[in-house]
């Protein structure tokens, strides 16, 4: 992140320059000192919000990453920003977009103008040499597109004459894009991490519960057929549902919805050990959070609510509306746990048998919420165990920072 931030800095710098860029034109267009309209601001503010616009409109496509497609919807704002003659972005293998005249006669020579700055990651400029005495592309300027892993590719400007200040620009403009690249590269990271945080929740469904529930509704074929068909139906909506392949947010009426078909299963196991109890608010059920971060809090509190317990144990899931956050929690009358093999617990260190998935969901909430939303654990050595999840309504799922 601290490359990322430095980098946004220079970006910063990259915006003022290229808002330099405009001004000259703007103040070319106004002619003879004659006073701005007062309506649409002075010249300066009305090149700055121009080059914040220009920006923001290139921003969405880098964020995608750097490809042929996003290149071509990028590099008609960057030439805007820029205000060159043409401007090309490249890869490392090959020209991606190309926009503004020019591109039938210089379009060839890219690559071997782009080959030392993708291999040192070093701006440079140079005269093009061309041939035709109407192009105007007389000088270029070849700066590197960076991410983490290097240089990703080229930014090349066009002008018709060498020009300091477009050589800085043009720099400051490619780092100001590789900050949205970088970006997109963390988005896919991020991506990525969810996806094995989803599928380690995923491989922690014990399968000794599936096979145990299996066997329970084998004992019910022959002495209660209906029963059997029931639970069966309620095992395979289970899975499917825990199993899905897309989203990494679901409503808490669908968690919830798949924590009853867990729940009729472990039931038609323990029969009458286990007592459950539902207490949910509807109006928190379209609330959006975290797809399968409930679940392991269930089977964690059956788990434990259950051990070496005869007389059985009862369960209680309650949601409720708390102003701008959804509150549940998840609470059993079991053999808790003490406070340190928690702690350990929570710090991803896990005894064998204990803590079914809490490290995991109680990461994927602060990474989602911020630290403030992490788990909320209340338990003690034969005192059963309260887990208390908050949810911000007011979020559509998931929590970005401002840019």
């Amino acid at each position: 992140m601290s490359g990322i931030a430095l980098a946004a800095a220079a970006a910063a710098g990259a915006v003022l320059l290229a808002a330099g860029f405009v001004l000259g034109r703007f103040a070319a267009g106004i002619g003879g000192g004659r006073a701005a309209d007062p309506d649409l601001g002075t010249p300066v503010e009305r090149a700055t919000f121009h080059t914040l616009h220009t920006a923001s409109l290139a921003a969405p496509p880098l964020r995608a990453g750097l490809t042929e497609e996003t290149a071509r919807r990028a590099a008609g704002t960057l030439r805007s920003l820029l205000g060159t003659e043409a401007l090309c972005l490249t890869d490392r293998g090959a020209v991606l977009a190309w926009d503004g005249p020019g591109e039938d006669h210089h379009r060839a020579h890219v690559p071997d103008q782009a080959a030392e700055t993708l291999e040192t990651g070093r701006s440079r400029s140079a005269h093009t040499d061309c041939a035709d005495p109407a192009c105007p592309l007389r000088w270029a300027v070849i700066a590197p597109l960076t991410g983490e892993d290097g240089v990703l590719g080229a930014l090349v400007a066009y002008g018709s004459r060498e020009s300091a200040v477009l050589v800085r620009a043009a720099t400051e403009v490619a780092r100001w894009a590789s900050v949205q690249l970088e970006l997109a590269e963390l988005d896919r990271s991020r991506t990525r991490v969810v996806e094995a945080e989803i599928r380690a929740l995923r491989a922690q469904i014990s399968p000794h519960f599936i096979f145990n529930s299996l066997a329970a509704i084998a004992s019910f074929v022959r002495t209660d057929p209906e029963q059997a068909r029931e639970l069966l139906l309620e095992f395979a909506d289970f899975t499917r549902y825990s199993f899905r392949r897309h989203g990494e947010f679901a409503q808490l009426a669908d968690e919830l919805r798949s924590i009853e078909q867990y729940l009729a299963l472990a039931g038609a196991r323990f029969g009458d050990r286990l007592k459950v109890t539902l207490q949910i608010a509807p109006e928190v059920l379209p609330v959006t959070l975290p797809f399968l971060c409930l679940q392991p809090l269930v089977e964690n509190a059956v788990k434990h609510g259950l051990e070496d317990r005869e007389r059985g144990c009862r369960v209680t899931i309650a949601a409720r509306d708390a102003g701008a956050e959804a509150v549940v929690t998840v609470e059993d009358d079991g053999i808790g746990m003490d406070p340190e093999l928690l702690r350990a617990v929570l710090r991803g260190e896990h005894p064998a048998g204990s803590g079914i998935g809490l490290s995991n969901v109680d990461e994927r909430l602060r990474q989602v919420y911020g630290a403030e939303y992490g788990l909320v654990i209340e338990t003690g050595v034969g005192a059963g165990m309260k887990v208390t999840v908050r949810i911000p309504k007011y979020r559509p799922g998931v929590h970005r920072s401002p840019p």
